[in-house]
This record gives structure tokens, C-alpha cells and sequence, in this order.
């Protein structure tokens, strides 16, 4: 590996996870070895981490790739974003099944509980079948997806705090614990009850601070939970997800997208589609749109080289297709 390739290495983000790329991008250039073959090992490598560092290399991989470090979960965030920016500016309202498909073009193993997950907390838990806006999608989503298992780890203690047990005890009833347990009826009306009222903030907040100190994983920052959860005296569990997913505090150390007033705004993503736009408007002729979809084609192959050939492939397919169908309407 030559002396610029160590460079590009040495300076993309995430750099506790270095090994995990280089293990990857060796994986890719194996399978694809044919595809690559003709660019070079060194510029193949260079493109490789170049799209680590612009965040672009996530687009068309699986959904454990995905996941697999921060920066690449940031990374998918920013490109969905950027990717699907026009539907929260067209005031749009999707629903659950819809947001997975659009979720599937980037990333088609993408499942469908973390999706439902993201609309649980958007709608509160209740009537997960409405349509959601944009905006209060992505936030939501940002937050499952970046803080996945902190998530799964709180809510595990939220309902060990609702069952009036102590977090991660188990405890076995006696029998005269067995006795003493009220009526079915009851205690289903108590549990509905204590659903509908939430926990106690503070105990939640100790317990959840108890875990900040043992978890590997990522998590949002103490202070923002803290300032969420001293602000009511009891809170529900997506209630308080929810207000994590506006905070601005949160938003900003994940830094995949702009605060909420910004986040339909982007200069530079406009700017590109006013060009593509005012490159097919000058001539409406089969040379010019041919050009402009080409154009297209290789911006997304420089955004992701090491993408599945499969992906490629097909995306050429239904680009020429898609080209033709407008020849000949034109005409």
C-alpha cells in the first residue's frame, strides 16, 4: 500500500474501527476481484477509504454492515436524509411499510421491527398504522438506529420498573406470594393503568445513569437524559424516547443531521438537482436526457465504489429502461 493510501486510512473518521475496514475492504476486492481489478490495488483502496470518509460507502450494503460501527450508522442516517429530503418538502405523510420500502432501496435486508420501532415511538405506541411526516420520522429513526441496544436496554428496565421489581433481579413467587396475587381482572386493569401513567422520572433516571456507567455500547449523553427526565415527575417509555429524539443535544452528537429548523435546507443537494433539471430542460431531445442519467450513473459509482455488482447492475438496467420509456414519450 503506497504512501497516500496509508494517508486516506489514517485520517476518515472512526478510527478505533480501522481494522474493521481494512478487513472489509479486502473482503470486497476478493469477491469483486475482476471488477477491480482494472482500476489497481492502490486506487482501488484510495476510492475505498475516500467513500468511508464522505460517509458515502454504506449505500446498497447490508443491514449488519450497517450497524456494524458509529460511523456508519451516522453515515446511512445522512444518506437517507439526503437521499429522501424532497418527500419531507413536499409535506408527504408516509406510513410504516412505506418508510421500510423506501429504506430498502439503500439497504435491502433492512428489517422491518426497526421500522415499527421508529413508529412506536412517533405515534407513542398507539395506532403504529397512521402516517408520520418526515420530519418526525427521521429523528425518531436516528435515534433507534444509532442507540439500538441502549434503547433495548432501557426499556427492559422501564418494564421491570412498571412490574414493581427492582431492574435486572428476578424474582421468584413463593407460594404464598401465589395467594396473595389479586384477581386476573385486576391486575390487568392495574397494568393498563400504570402503562397509561408511566414510571417514577427519578428512579428511571437513577437506573438509567446506573447503566451509562456499565454499557459498552453508545449512548446519548447523561446530561440530556437527565434535563428530559427532571422535567416530569412520571414519564412513559416512548414518551421519554420521543423527547430524546427533538433534542437538539442529542442531534448534535450523533451529527448526521441539521437541527429540526434545517432540516429541509440543502444548498448543495439543490444545486445539483437544478442542474440535472436545467440539463434535461435544454434539450428535451434522447442525446440530452441519455447524458444527463449517465452523468447520474457515474456520481453514484464514484459515491460508492465497492457497491455489490448485483446493485450496480440492476440499477443500470432500470436507469436505460427508464431512459427509453421517456425517448419515447417525448417523442
Amino acid at each position: 500500500m503506497n504512501e497516500s493510501v496509508c494517508m486516506r486510512v489514517c485520517v476518515f473518521p472512526g478510527d478505533s474501527h480501522v481494522l474493521f475496514y481494512l478487513s472489509d475492504a479486502v473482503t470486497q476486492l476478493l469477491e469483486h476481484k475482476e471488477e477491480y481489478s482494472q482500476f489497481g490495488v492502490s486506487r482501488y483502496f484510495a476510492e475505498y477509504f475516500s467513500s468511508v470518509k464522505n460517509s458515502n460507502h454504506v449505500l446498497f450494503r447490508e443491514f449488519n454492515y450497517i450497524t456494524a460501527t458509529p460511523h456508519n450508522r451516522s453515515s446511512f442516517i445522512r444518506v437517507f436524509w439526503r437521499c429522501y429530503r424532497q418527500i419531507g418538502k413536499s409535506g408527504e405523510l408516509l406510513s410504516v411499510l412505506e418508510f421500510r420500502s423506501l429504506l430498502q432501496l439503500l439497504c435491502p435486508d433492512f428489517p422491518v421491527e426497526m421500522v415499527q420501532s421508529t413508529g412506536r415511538i412517533v405515534l407513542m405506541d398507539d395506532a403504529v398504522d397512521c402516517l408520520m411526516s418526515f420530519s418526525d420520522f427521521i429523528y425518531a429513526f436516528q435515534l433507534q438506529l444509532y442507540y439500538r441496544e441502549f434503547l433495548d436496554s432501557v426499556l427492559t428496565i422501564y418494564q421491570d420498573l412498571l412490574a414493581g421489581k427492582s431492574p435486572n433481579t428476578v424474582i421468584v413467587p413463593t407460594s404464598t406470594s401465589v395467594e396473595l396475587l389479586p384477581p386476573v381482572a385486576t391486575e390487568e386493569n392495574d397494568k393498563e393503568r400504570q402503562q397509561h401513567d408511566g414510571v417514577e422520572a427519578s428512579t428511571l433516571a437513577e437506573c438509567v445513569d446506573a447503566l451509562c456507567d456499565r454499557f459498552k455500547h453508545s449512548h446519548p449523553s447523561r446530561s440530556s437524559m437527565t434535563e428530559i427526565l427532571a422535567e416530569k415527575d412520571k414519564i412513559c417509555f416512548y414518551s421519554f424516547l420521543m423527547s430524546l429524539s427533538k433534542h437538539g443535544g442529542v442531534n448534535q452528537d450523533i451529527g448526521a443531521l441539521p437541527s429540526m429548523a434545517e432540516l429541509l435546507i440543502d444548498p448543495e443537494m439543490d444545486q445539483e438537482l437544478d442542474k440535472l433539471v436545467a440539463q434535461i430542460a435544454v434539450s428535451p431531445g434522447s442525446n440530452s436526457s441519455g447524458s444527463a442519467v449517465i452523468g447520474l450513473k457515474e456520481q453514484q459509482r464514484k459515491a460508492s465504489p465497492r457497491r455489490n455488482i448485483h446493485h450496480r447492475r440492476k440499477m443500470e438496467v432500470e436507469s436505460d429502461g427508464s431512459t427509453e420509456e421517456t425517448d419515447s414519450s417525448e417523442n
